[in-house]
């Protein structure tokens, strides 16, 4: 089944909601980083979240960061994501591997660490919004959930998940975030709490055959649920040799003089897909006299 982000609203637009499956997303990231399991679960659920919150942006330019600065050997997490769905990301280091935890899962909260949680929205605006929170779990649902509710001050919940295959390729993957409205009731709020509590997890779900929009209908069991968009998702890298071509003019002549001199090919390397841009001396050439003129 396809990827793709459902949004939504409940109990006479008290609470908005949206819901994704992200399944080929997170194994196309797995797949261009070569990540281990632990590592793609991390990424995976950052992926997800990221997603969901970028189609919250309404400009058709609006960009969205998430970097997850901890202490654990995963070395940290960057994820970028547009209001159309597409959304990219990697991790510092991407062959991590640990014992899984006391529940037999993939240790993500042992392989994000202590940190914090940067969110960064570039909204065409002359500086862009960045709030910043301490990581709660490094779980990444729980320190989302703890993002919006003391920098957005939205109360939210978050559900994200990962689930691995024993060839390590990414079996299921998707997400819910239900956020509550400054007009809800009580009873609304109340009956909400409780219907989350219920979900074991994400994944359990999925592998149950839920698709996003009978995962909202879990969620949001007693109110009416109305779908109100559905949104195609994917990784998507927007780099490109001539986005690198235009990177190498603007370092200037007499650093491309110097590149040139060595007598060395050039890569350059994109961090978000991992894909290497090999420049020979001849190019270099080339782009030095486009430069020059």
């Amino acid at each position: 089944m396809k990827d793709y982000i459902v949004r939504g609203a409940a109990a006479d637009r008290q609470v908005r909601v949206f819901a994704a499956l992200t399944t080929q997303m997170v194994e196309t990231a797995r797949c261009a980083h070569n990540t281990s399991p632990v590592a793609t679960a991390a990424l995976g659920r950052l992926l997800t979240g990221g997603a969901m919150m970028g189609v919250m942006m309404k400009g058709e330019k609006d960009l969205l960061t998430l970097q997850i600065h901890g202490g654990g050997p995963i070395q940290g997490i960057t994820v970028t994501a547009d209001s159309h769905g597409r959304v990219k990301g990697y991790v510092g280091n991407p062959g991590v591997m640990l014992p899984p935890n006391a529940q037999g899962k993939l240790d993500v909260a042992g392989a994000v660490g202590i940190g914090f949680l940067d969110v960064i929205k570039d909204l065409g605006l002359k500086e862009p919004y960045v709030g910043q929170v301490e990581l709660q779990t490094g779980e990444i649902a729980e320190d989302l959930t703890y993002y919006f509710a003391v920098s957005e001050q939205v109360p939210s919940a978050v559900g994200l998940g990962v689930l691995m295959n024993r060839d390590n390729t990414v079996r299921q993957a998707g997400g819910f975030i239900v956020q509550v409205m400054p007009n809800a009731q009580e009873s609304v709020i109340s009956r909400l709490e409780e219907n989350v509590a219920r979900i074991s997890s994400v994944t359990t779900l999925l592998e149950e055959g839920h698709t996003p929009e009978s995962l909202l209908e879990k969620v949001l069991d007693g109110f009416d649920l109305e779908i109100t968009d559905r949104i195609d998702t994917c990784f998507s890298c927007n780099c490109s040799r001539e986005r690198v071509e235009k990177a190498l003019i603007s370092i200037g002549e007499k650093e491309l003089r110097e590149l040139i001199a060595e007598g060395k090919e050039v890569e350059m390397h994109c961090h978000f897909c991992n894909t290497n841009y090999v420049f020979s001396i001849e190019e270099l050439k080339n782009i030095l006299h486009r430069c020059a003129g």
